[in-house]
C-alpha cells in the first residue's frame, strides 16, 4: 500500500518517516520528496508498507497526529493519473494570458 504524507517538516528525513511508520507494520521504502533545484524537503513524502492492513491502520491513526513540530496529514496515495496535472492555467491551450490566435 502506497502512503502519501503531507505537511512534514522540512527536517523530516526518509529514515525518521519509516522509523514512525514501522511501527504499524513492514516498510517497503520511505521517501521524502525534495526540490530538484535546491535539494531541500517539500514538505510531503511517501510510504510504502507491504500490507494494506498495516497501511490503513497506520493512516487511520497518524492522520492529523504531530511528528517532529508538525501536525501531518496521512491518506492513501493516488496514482498519478488521478492527480490534477496542476501548473499555471492546467495546461489547457488558448485560455489565459496571450490567449490571441495567429
Amino acid at each position: 500500500m502506497n502512503i502519501y504524507v503531507s505537511k512534514l517538516s522540512f527536517d523530516t528525513t526518509s529514515e525518521s518517516l519509516k522509523e514512525l511508520f514501522a511501527e504499524y507494520g513492514e516498510i517497503t521504502s520511505a521517501n521524502i520528496i525534495t526540490d530538484r533545484l535546491t535539494g531541500f524537503s517539500r514538505g510531503f513524502g511517501f510510504v510504502e508498507m507491504t500490507s494494506e492492513n498495516e497501511g490503513r491502520k497506520a493512516i487511520d491513526e497518524l492522520n492529523d497526529t504531530e511528528f517532529e513540530g508538525k501536525t501531518i496529514n496521512v491518506s492513501v496515495a493516488r496514482p498519478r493519473s488521478d492527480r490534477n496535472s496542476g501548473g499555471w492555467n492546467n495546461n489547457r491551450r488558448g485560455e489565459g494570458y496571450n490567449r490571441s490566435r495567429y
